[in-house]
């Protein structure tokens, strides 16, 4: 094997401060402006409308998005490029679009709003510039605005994504949920970004999000948008299937005081509380404002407890197929871990005979429920401070952190327990022109541990595998043997010259006397197992205890340490002259892993760094009178230990007419391997898992190492060698129709076609040395790129009805497919179902006899099964699944409170979405949320 000690550490304080001095040197052009203030309000009863969004109406002189959202009064202000006239558009929620000419700024302007007589509810509006930007998007966009994450059916707004057209959600636990989109699903979601207020939340040593963990909490969220499909040119490396971009709220705009409780099943306790305080100069002018986060949740965790065979490809091992879970020297579990230990008595001749009935036997493993307990907690603390340094732009520092315990799914199933992030930014951005952002994300693994690893370490502190073998296979051999031949009807031993021996007889005799056999294993099984640590006994938790305090390799033991972090620059600045808009910006990250040996290769004498960084332009230009928007963006990114590579995206909107648009696109993505993919050193123990930076050379095949077992000749070995890991390609045509047939029916669908190039697997081989036959060494999982080309395709279609102002009928269907088929063992796992589809009825501020203000949502979602390729021990098929989610709502006025009752698979339809992991049951909720904007 080659030596793959490798040393990156570029020169960061240098090439920071040089790409932050470009970025800076961007943002001085200075540019004229002109101060559009006012008020919005119902222009029948007054009330001030908090959140309108006011923007100016794209012309010949206004050709980007400029405008402001309203305050708690309902006031606004915001810098216009241009002196009047122009016209301004107000969207809100519930009421018409308002279109008012601006004809002089002397006075504050009054705007007054109409209800109106159909709510188009979150299609369209959202009360936020994200959803303006879905409608006129080229691009697959989902979206959640502050009302539909108030009245999602699930348990929380993250799990409601999943109700979202083309989303697949996976449940490795409790506290730890996937969101997906377009195929190559997994439990590890390196080819999705997710982002918060423009801040990436992934785990700086796992290099992806753990869901919501380190997150929003759902009181201070103003929308999630969903950005589906290749988007590296719009977003920056890994947003390769899919953005998830959050959007807190605004403490100028949404003040006050919220608190929220919820308390449900599986002793589900949640509570959370947000404060925003705005605070005026000497002048009467708004200029700093305050917000404080503060997020618990507790709760039993699901557990997972499939005892099913698990799918294994069985030539690894050199032995012959199962034989099931009826086989009396037992099976590989799932959910059991340490039982992927086995041994076949029966590969020769001399073996079936000597040993009748012994075969496959396996080594006496541990319940997950025995090396875990399913406590889980998340606490989220955050504060943001907010300076206006002119009316439209914003000083910003904030700082977050999180803190809980739940189990992460990868590779092995994974106890996060006590693991802490903590992000800080610091941010100067104008809403509609620019922004530079810098953040720092640390973690620390604390008391984190490997529970396979585990059932691993814990027999060894019983007895190694061979000896372990050896007491079961002798006492077979002295005790069973015996009884076994002695049976009527049992053939006699080979007797020369001929030395025949009936095997079908034996095996006629075997099969007559189960129970006997089944017996004499267990008894066998008992002897094996004299010194095995019992859970629940002082001696087993003294020696788990050990265990899983040290550090994995350089302590023994199956702890984790990580403290990892990264360090981020973003900077961006759009140029509006006449004839369009131009976009530039521009980013960079440093990564700084520390596992001391545990996760990463960064043992003593070796430490790892990594840099990347990106430059973007991109230009937008519209024609016919605005019918057309036509967009270009190119991106270049680099990582030290990689090529240039670039992400050219183009893309185009029709409009058809004021509420209908066809959107057509060719955009590409990239993946640079992730830190794990260079750098990893893991020992799982069945496999090392390896980075591949470098390469690996004289690697022996699993199959032809079975073969070699069984004959002892090397002249069977096959050799193969990596090359060193590259980045991952996707190039993704769509074509897609947003809008409206008739004035009810609202349709969103869309076509695609993508085709990746070097996909990043992992293929396993071994390297050792021969000794008397017998191979000595490691097996070892090493990343790796694909060589085939594969291409996916699939569709997407919503619709909504709305029924009246109050109540709307939707539903979604999905389909997937991998066009490639191929037997290429690095392509990742598809794991996608073919066809799914949800169907959803929803009401708000309804009225029923006397009691008013509810409102309901009733989702039913269908999956069909999959494959779910996770690892040689989580590998299986996923049935088909169904859930009935639902929740009903009331609002109290007088005391500002929302109360809502509600069930997520209300008919307790346990299934999995992930195979490996739990069944996941019914969580009924009850919640209370209390709302003083005055505060």
């Amino acid at each position: 094997m080659r030596n793959t000690t490798y040393s990156a550490t570029p020169r960061l304080v240098r090439k920071i401060l040089s790409f932050a001095l470009t970025i800076f040197s961007i943002f001085s052009i200075s540019y004229g402006q002109t101060l559009v203030r006012g008020t919005v309000a119902n222009a029948e009863s007054l009330e001030p409308l908090v959140g309108a969004r006011i923007i100016l109406q794209k012309s010949a002189r206004v050709s980007t998005l400029v405008g402001a959202n309203t305050s708690v009064d309902g006031s606004f202000q915001f810098e216009s490029p241009v002196e009047p006239p122009f016209n301004v558009m107000v969207t809100y929620l519930g009421f018409d679009t308002l279109v008012y000419e601006v004809n002089n700024l002397s006075k504050p302007l009054k705007l007054r709003m109409q209800e109106t007589g159909l709510d188009i509810g979150e299609v369209e509006i959202t009360a936020s510039a994200i959803e303006e930007a879905k409608r006129r998007s080229p691009l697959t966009v989902e979206s959640m605005g502050i009302k539909a994450i108030k009245e999602t059916s699930a348990a929380n707004f993250y799990e409601g994504l999943g109700h979202l057209k083309g989303v697949d959600m996976n449940d490795a636990s409790l506290g730890f949920k996937v969101v997906n989109t377009r195929g190559f699903n997994s439990t590890q979601p390196v080819r999705s970004l997710q982002l918060i207020d423009g801040v990436d939340n992934q785990s700086p040593g796992l290099n992806f999000s753990l869901g919501n963990f380190l997150g929003a909490s759902e009181l201070d969220l103003e929308s999630v948008t969903l950005v589906v499909g290749a988007s590296s040119a719009f977003y920056g490396p890994n947003a390769f299937n899919g953005v998830i971009s959050m959007k807190t709220k605004s403490p100028f705009i949404h003040r006050g005081l919220s608190a929220s409780v919820k308390v449900g099943e599986r002793n589900l306790i949640e509570t959370a509380v947000r404060y925003a305080k705005v605070f005026k100069n000497s002048s009467g002018q708004e200029k700093f404002a305050i917000k404080l986060n503060l997020f618990y949740m507790q709760a039993d965790d699901w557990e997972a407890r499939n005892f099913d065979e698990s799918f294994r490809d069985t030539t690894e091992l050199g032995t012959t197929p199962f034989v099931g879970e009826e086989n009396p020297g037992g099976y590989d579990a799932v959910n059991i871990y340490g039982d992927e230990v086995t041994y076949n008595a029966a590969a020769t001749g001399n073996d079936r005979i000597n040993l009748p009935g012994l075969n496959r036997y396996y080594r006496t493993g541990y319940k997950e429920e025995d090396l875990l307990d399913y406590d889980t907690d998340n606490i989220k603390a955050g504060i943001s401070l907010h300076y206006k340094l002119a009316p439209n732009t914003e000083l910003i520092a904030s700082s977050n952190f999180s803190q809980g315990t739940t189990v992460f799914q990868g590779v092995n199933r994974i106890s996060l327990r006590d693991i802490q992030f903590f992000q800080h930014k610091l941010e100067i951005k104008n809403e509609d022109r620019f922004f530079i952002r810098a953040y720092a994300t640390h973690e620390d693994a604390a008391n984190s541990y490997d529970p396979v690893f585990t059932a691993f370490r814990m027999q060894s502190l019983i007895t190694n595998d061979l000896d372990w073998r050896s007491r079961y296979r002798n006492w077979y051999r002295l005790n069973a043997s015996p009884v076994i031949k002695a049976l009527e009807g049992y053939p006699s031993d080979p007797t020369p010259p001929d030395f025949f021996f009936d095997f079908d007889q034996q095996a006629l005799i075997l099969g007559q006397n189960g129970d006997l056999i089944q017996n004499l294993h267990n008894q066998a099984r008992a002897d094996a197992d004299l010194a095995f640590l019992q859970p629940g006994t002082p001696q087993f938790q003294a020696a788990f205890d050990s265990i899983t305090t040290r550090i994995i390799g350089v302590e023994g033991g199956t702890r984790f340490y990580d403290k990892s972090a990264l360090f981020h620059i973003h900077g961006e600045y759009k140029f509006k002259p006449e004839f369009g808009e131009i976009t530039v910006g521009g980013n960079a990250r440093y990564y700084t892993p520390e596992t001391r040996g545990s996760i990463f290769a960064d043992t003593a004498s070796r430490e790892i760094t990594n840099f990347e960084y990106g430059l973007y332009a991109g230009i937008q230009k519209l024609l016919a009178d605005d019918r057309i928007t036509l967009t270009g963006t190119l991106r270049m990114d680099k990582n030290e230990n990689f090529d240039y590579l670039f992400s050219p995206a183009v893309t185009g909107l029709f409009t058809l007419s004021e509420r209908n648009s066809i959107r057509v696109s060719i955009s590409s993505a990239i993946r640079n391997p992730t830190l794990a993919d260079q750098f990893l050193n893991y020992d799982v123990g069945g496999a090392i898992l390896l980075g591949n930076i470098e390469g690996y050379d004289n690697l022996v095949t699993l199959e032809s190492l079975g073969v070699y077992n069984t004959t002892l000749s090397q002249g069977d070995l096959e050799f193969f060698d990596l090359d060193r890991v590259e980045p991952e390609k996707v190039i993704t045509g769509e074509l897609g129709y947003r809008g409206f047939i008739g004035e009810r029916l609202y349709i969103d669908g869309g076509y695609y076609f993508s085709r990746y190039q070097d996909f990043i697997g992992f293929v396993r081989g071994f390297s050792g040395s021969f000794n008397f036959g017998l191979p000595v060494g490691r097996v070892f999982q090493i990343s790796s790129n694909a060589e085939k080309i594969v291409t996916t395709q699939g569709f997407a279609l919503g619709l909504t009805y709305f029924i009246t102002q109050e109540l709307s009928l939707g539903g979604n269907y999905s389909w997937n497919v991998l066009n490639t088929q191929t037997d290429d063992p690095i392509v990742p796992a598809y794991n996608t179902p073919e066809n799914k589809f949800n169907i959803n009825l929803s009401g708000r501020d309804m009225k029923f006899g006397s009691v008013n203000n509810i409102g309901f949502n009733i989702n039913y979602k269908w999956v069909e099964g999959f494959l779910f390729e996770g690892s040689p021990q989580f590998t299986g098929f996923v049935p088909s699944y169904d859930r009935l989610d639902l929740q009903v709502n009331k609002y109290f006025p007088q005391i500002k409170a929302t109360v809502k009752i509600g069930a997520s698979n209300s008919l307790n339809n346990e299934a999995f979405t992930v195979y490996g992991g739990p069944r996941i049951g019914r969580m009924a909720y009850a919640s209370i949320n209390f709302n003083f904007p005055d505060l």
